[in-house]
């Protein structure tokens, strides 16, 4: 291959969709085993290519070159082949430092803990150090590598404000897992993980339910993405406006689109309409429910609610770790906590906002079969619905305009 990126597991990577916007080269994706990185890195059979977990200091022993700040922080992310001279560099430290200014995580005379002991940990402290941190631990299962265990930071660095993880924990298929409990750490101010899929982690949704400055890795993952082509391509950037468009580009199309609204509003209506414009596959969760386990009417008679609430969840989670989709959900589904921030890992959810007059009654729907019980449900959960979403939608108008109000996000 002539560009593209290596390690050891990579169906969750955006990288190949990130470089293709950044410049006109095919960018390839492969994954090596350990015994299988010295022979590709001595074969030189590519131009440029990142390194990603768990490599980027294996890598190293194989490189004529290294830049200094690679050399200092112990990782490299990214190689290039110049006529048969491989030179290592971390684009890392400028991605996580671009992530952390963006999201306005101060660390200047602050205590900071670093999960993980990798590469990318490595490159968390340099900047933990650059940005003035006062103490800077780094955390492990096994405390090895200088390194403190989970428990001693339980026990004795609770006084932490900042804290970054650098570790796989909560990275795709695996969305719901956490790497550290947070509500152990009340003096926090921020908080970073360089997981980017899913969009948002459990880390940083825990993190921004305490009201804390957090954010996930997709601004890093772009940032350092930009940096390396510029070594890809021995040519200078406008870095800044290049990472903010395609950082903005890969989030929406990365977002899951999540309709929520009474029975009636027109969600299925204008989901359809939605996903066909942006061509994404569409996804009712009462449509997945009437397939596993028949019609709803039935499920409400023969089992009650709370076993089709149960149902319910139990589709939700299985469409959280999805990107681009654009996703319909029944009335109740924002009635669980649980519902709503499983959705949140990749979703933002629109609430389509329709008069109580103009929603009618269907036979289908055990709960809004007629006009009493529709303005029952109504005033039951509007209060919910507004307090769930993201976005509010006024349902009053044109299946298309809708539509172009979701689209736009407006």
């Amino acid at each position: 291959m002539d560009y593209g990126l290596i390690g050891e597991r990579l169906p969750h990577s955006f990288s190949k969709e990130i470089h293709e916007k950044i410049a006109d080269y095919k960018y390839s994706l492969k994954e090596l085993n350990p015994d299988e990185i010295q022979n590709f890195i001595l074969s030189k059979n590519f131009k440029a290519i990142n390194v990603t977990i768990p490599y980027k200091q294996t890598v190293i022993p194989f490189l004529d070159e290294i830049a200094p700040e690679a050399q200092a922080i112990g990782a490299v992310n990214t190689v290039v082949n110049r006529g048969g001279v491989l030179y290592g560099y971390n684009t890392d430290f400028g991605g996580m430092r671009a992530l952390i200014e963006r999201t306005e995580v101060d660390l200047k005379y602050k205590k900071a803990l670093i999960l993980g002991t990798g590469g990318t940990s490595r490159t968390a402290k340099a900047v933990c150090e650059r940005l003035g941190a006062k103490e800077i631990l780094r955390v492990s299962r096994s405390g090895k590598e200088g390194s403190i265990t989970y428990q001693d930071a339980y026990e004795n660095h609770t006084d932490a404000d900042v804290i970054i993880n650098t570790t796989p924990c909560g990275m795709f298929p695996n969305i719901f897992d956490c790497p550290i409990d947070l509500d152990r750490f009340p003096h926090l101010s921020g908080v970073i993980d360089a997981v980017y899929n899913p969009l948002n982690t459990a880390l940083v949704l825990k993190a921004r339910a305490l009201g804390l400055n957090a954010a996930g890795g997709l601004y890093m993952l772009t940032a350092q993405a930009v940096l390396a082509a510029e070594h890809f391509m021995d040519k200078e950037l406008d870095a800044v406006k290049l990472t903010n468009e395609i950082y903005d580009d890969i989030y929406f199309s990365k977002r899951n689109i999540v309709l929520s609204g009474m029975p009636g509003s027109g969600k299925s209506t204008v989901g359809k309409i939605v996903a066909d414009q942006l061509g994404r596959e569409y996804i009712d969760t009462d449509a997945l429910i009437v397939e596993r386990a028949g019609e709803i009417t039935k499920i409400f008679a023969e089992h009650g609610e709370a076993y089709f609430r149960d149902l319910e969840t139990e589709v939700i989670k299985e469409l959280a770790p999805l990107n681009g989709k654009v996703i319909s959900l029944g009335g109740g589904a924002v009635l669980r906590d649980e519902n709503v921030d499983v959705l949140r890992h990749n979703g933002e959810i629109f609430f389509i906002d329709r008069a109580l007059e103009s929603l009618i009654p269907t036979d289908d729907r055990p709960l809004a079969d007629d006009k009493a019980k529709i303005t029952a449900l109504y005033d039951a959960r509007i209060d919910r619905y507004m307090t769930t979403a993201d976005y509010i939608i006024d349902g009053d108008c044109d299946p298309d305009d809708v539509a172009d109000s979701i689209i736009n996000g407006e």
